[in-house]
């Protein structure tokens, strides 16, 4: 290029005069478009905000993660709560296949006893899975919704146990006055429902004792009634018996045959002739203390679980405190 030619590229000043090589005259791919490195945070900024929101409508809180604290007490909340849940679905489908195998699901409603046992492990086991698996479920989501319907739960049942406490406190003589007619009605339904059976012989057995307040109200039972025609009559079961084995390997279930015909004195060297009503009301004022302690324990896990949910629903709301930026400038 001669010097007087004129190029519109260079400015008039360089004009016929060598430009000097440098690197920062080379056009490098810097200076095509941003730097990779800004779009790459830039990137990563979009993700944040888009996981946040995400994890924010799942937890129903602000997407922040929670102090080592407040990650302790989540997992001791989901732990307790995650044991307590398989506990009471076990009790659960212990009840439901003892309702399945006697066949008596929907029955014994109405009737002059109880209805099967059974029914109150079925209860007490949903109970005890529902609440749980509320309280897991709401820690390990981070829920603030499923933790203070688990609170509530846990209130709820504390406020009915208080009472039942408080019902028992008040009422303790008529329960007891009660408890000998709850007894005579076990022995009039003695054959007919087979659970009934066996926790009035294990009553018997455990507490050397035979009817609600002698041996002779097994006279009310149809079968052991001595104008009865059966085989049984004037007869008394095993589990009355102070020997039922009779020093073999099986138990004699004809051990107290025809004892209700015998005077008082022989009647004594075959069975127990003190009734069960006051024996069992010595058994309970004996095992008072235990049956409170049992009692206390199940408070205080309860209040526990509570307390544990109820800081960890704290650390929840902490972040939407901190996290609100408040009202915008005017």
């Amino acid at each position: 290029m001669k010097k007087e030619e004129w190029s519109p590229l260079l400015p008039q000043d360089t004009v016929g005069q060598e430009l000097p090589l440098s690197m920062d005259n080379l056009v490098t791919p810097s200076h095509v478009g941003p730097e990779p490195q800004e779009d790459t945070m830039e990137v990563w900024s979009c993700c944040c905000q888009v996981l946040g929101t995400k994890h924010q409508a799942w937890s129903g809180g602000p997407a922040a993660s929670l102090p080592m604290g407040s990650s302790c007490i989540k997992c001791l909340t989901f732990f307790s709560n995650f044991l307590f849940s398989l506990l009471g679905l076990l009790v659960l489908a212990v009840g439901l296949w003892g309702l399945t195998v006697k066949g008596s699901l929907g029955n014994g409603l109405g009737g002059a006893l109880p209805p099967d046992p059974m029914l109150g492990l079925v209860f007490g086991g949903l109970v005890v899975s529902v609440v749980s698996l509320a309280g897991c479920l709401g820690a390990l989501c981070e829920s603030s919704s499923l933790l203070r319907c688990f609170c509530g739960a846990i209130l709820g049942l504390l406020v009915l146990e208080a009472l039942a406490g408080a019902l028992v406190v008040a009422l303790w003589g008529p329960l007891q006055d009660g408890l000998e007619h709850t007894l005579q009605v076990a022995i009039t339904h003695y054959q007919d429902d087979p659970d009934l059976h066996f926790l009035l012989d294990q009553v018997q057995l455990g507490l050397r004792c035979c009817g609600a307040a002698s041996y002779q109200d097994w006279q009310q039972n149809l079968y052991f009634n001595c104008s009865s025609p059966g085989v049984q009559a004037c007869s008394l079961p095993a589990s009355c018996c102070i020997n039922p084995q009779e020093d073999g390997a099986s138990v004699n279930t004809q051990c107290g045959f025809r004892v209700l015909r015998l005077d008082q004195a022989s009647a004594e060297q075959i069975v127990y002739l003190e009734g069960c009503s006051p024996r069992l009301q010595q058994w309970l004022l004996g095992n008072i203390q235990a049956i409170g302690g049992c009692v206390i324990v199940i408070v205080l896990v309860q209040g526990a679980e509570l307390l544990l949910a109820t800081l960890l629903l704290r650390a929840l709301a902490a972040p939407k405190v901190v996290g609100d930026p408040g009202p915008g400038p005017p």
